[in-house]
């Protein structure tokens, strides 16, 4: 079976480290690549995950110039993208710079080179409103469990986005760029809706709900990768185990037999 090569955008940020020591330790399956706008690790990456892409495999780039994408995506299976502004906070110029215009490179420049797989890093801050606004949602995140009953409805793909700050809404643009390029284009395009990846193993109380495990994280894309081609466009909610999971991983787990193995435990 011929290796499948696969390029991160984001490869020193916190998620593409863990995605590329994951990938290139199956080296009879993936040829990994990354790309990045500098060689320093984020000081989010956990110690244990920092990775160290070969001079051959790097592609220096600030996602700015759709013919420099272009070039280096040509040949790839899969682009895994990553880069982006991951603070909540982040300012309308660096959201409008790296989550929007950025985002709309790489599904453009990935078109051009007729890859067949985008994986897009969006976030479940596309569907905080319901965590902010709505119970037992809204009971979840303030910590107040005896408010929750026993068994409730998760939200789901398929309910509207509803996202709180302007960072969600970059998302749900990213999201939307994948439903038309799966369908204009021709790729296939996948959303993960990601819970927060830390570099810590154990979470405070409060987002043990929307946490996702390194290890969780990195199987999940590698399941995204070796989705059939029939799976033309889906959007799947990444999360680890927790007893007040609200959101629905069902789907991912239907589609690409995607069950979390690790379990968030409160901090110590």
């Amino acid at each position: 079976m011929a290796t499948k090569a696969i390029l991160i955008t984001g490869v020193y940020g916190l998620v593409g480290s863990c995605a590329y020591r994951h990938l290139t330790g199956k080296p009879d399956l993936f040829d990994v690549y990354g790309m990045d706008r500098h060689e320093e690790p984020s000081p989010r990456v956990h110690p244990d995950e920092l990775a160290s892409v070969p001079d051959d495999r790097f592609f220096q780039s600030d996602l700015s110039n759709i013919d420099q994408l272009e070039q280096a995506f040509q040949g790839m299976d899969t682009i895994i993208h990553l880069a982006g502004d991951p603070n909540a906070d982040a300012s309308w110029e660096s959201l409008r710079k790296n989550n929007v215009e950025g985002t709309y490179n790489v599904f453009e420049a990935a078109k051009r080179a007729q890859v067949r797989r985008v994986i897009f890093a969006s976030s479940i801050h596309v569907s905080f409103g319901y965590f902010f606004n709505v119970e037992p949602y809204r009971s979840i995140r303030e910590g107040k469990y005896d408010q929750v009953p026993n068994a409730f409805e998760r939200i789901t793909t398929a309910d509207p986005t509803w996202p709180v700050v302007p960072y969600g809404s970059s998302k749900v643009f990213g999201e939307s760029l994948a439903r038309m390029h799966s369908s204009e284009s021709g790729m296939s395009c996948i959303c993960l809706r990601l819970g927060g990846v830390q570099s810590v193993d154990k979470f405070p109380q409060a987002i043990i709900p929307n946490a996702c495990s390194r290890g969780d994280v990195s199987r999940l894309i590698e399941l995204c990768i070796q989705a059939p081609d029939t799976v033309r466009f889906e959007i799947f909610y990444g999360l680890s185990n927790s007893e007040y999971r609200w959101v629905d991983i069902e789907n991912a787990a239907k589609i690409l037999g995607y069950v979390p193995q690790d379990r968030i435990r409160l901090k110590d």
